[in-house]
């Protein structure tokens, strides 16, 4: 059977997220050292205690899901046998699961990928001054369509479509007045749904450009490995290994389009049977199960879940 195993990204955090594996598996509880000690900081804390609005914070965010899903991947590897080169396809994530999705195939140091989330957050967060950019869900229309109604939102400003996230859910982004734009033009173009988002930046689109400049200078320190196994990118919803082009992959994905439909879309159409979200939260699993018809979605995230998925690895 083949297998994929995907990241989850923003949005899939909570408070109390880890703790388990780290009280339950030394694996565990060594990543979260790790991360703390590369950031130099008590994220754990934060992770497991809160307050949530520190938790949700963009740069504590972003490594805090990646340190999850690390510390889920050791504790599979070590209490399971999982062996990516051997038992995945594949390997992705929904935008800063990406980074995740490269740390877990061996393309990152945990502690490079920690320091270039809270970079990577930082700039993100900084790009554009708060107030003048938004984000909006679009639901009830397919890419296309949510597309055509960017575009026809801009008028001059900038409003991208920033996640294609499959079962006719797209996510734009820009400048506020243009976003709150789509949203109208949305409604009337008969989608079930057009919601204004609660985030604190505009992500993915033509705005995080200044993010994008930081973060190409910031791989371009970073020692990256071709990955032991194939990442499907964000921006190309197709496998790379080489290092340049995770380099560049990942520079172009803070402005562009997560097409994780297609990412999806191309991993079942490639024969894979079993997706395993590994990390918080079970954001992807559904949306897996809405594009991939026929295909298993399973999250991973807590003692219990390891243990499921042990017995089946080795049913």
């Amino acid at each position: 059977m083949k297998r994929a195993f995907i990241f989850p990204g923003q949005g899939s955090q909570s408070v109390g997220m880890g703790k388990a594996l780290a009280e339950a598996f030394p694996q565990a509880k060594a990543v979260f050292d790790e991360v703390d000690e590369a950031l130099s900081q008590k994220l754990s804390t934060v992770m497991w205690e809160g307050p949530a609005e520190d938790l949700t914070l963009t740069a504590n965010t972003q490594p805090a899901l990646m340190a999850v899903s690390l510390a889920a991947i050791r504790v599979l590897e070590a209490e399971a046998g999982l062996d990516l080169k051997r038992h995945a396809a594949y390997v992705a994530g929904h935008s800063l699961g990406e980074y995740s999705a490269l740390a877990a195939a061996g393309s990152l140091s945990i502690a490079d990928t920690a320091r270039l989330l809270r970079i990577r957050g930082n700039a993100m967060q900084s790009a554009v001054p708060v107030g003048q950019g938004a984000m909006a869900a679009l639901l009830g229309l397919e890419y296309d369509a949510a597309l055509e109604v960017a575009r026809a939102a801009a008028q001059g400003e900038v409003c991208d479509a920033a996640n294609d996230n499959g079962g006719a859910q797209v996510v734009v982004s820009g400048h506020k007045s243009a976003v709150e734009r789509a949203v109208a033009i949305a409604q009337e173009k008969g989608a079930k749904r057009a919601v204004m988002l609660a985030v604190s930046a505009p992500f993915h689109c033509a705005l995080m450009q200044p993010a994008a400049d930081a973060m190409r200078e910031a791989l371009a320190g970073v020692a990256v490995k071709a990955p032991v196994v194939p990442v499907v990118a964000n921006v190309e919803a197709a496998p790379i290994t080489d290092p340049d082009a995770i380099r560049d992959a990942l520079v172009r994905q803070v402005t562009g389009t997560v097409r994780w439909r297609e990412s999806v879309a191309y991993m079942a159409a490639q024969g894979v049977e079993a997706f395993y979200e590994v990390g918080s939260g079970k954001v992807l699993t559904g949306l897996v199960k809405r594009i991939a018809a026929g295909a298993s979605a399973v999250a991973i995230g807590t003692p219990d879940d390891v243990a499921a998925f042990k017995a089946s690895l080795n049913a």
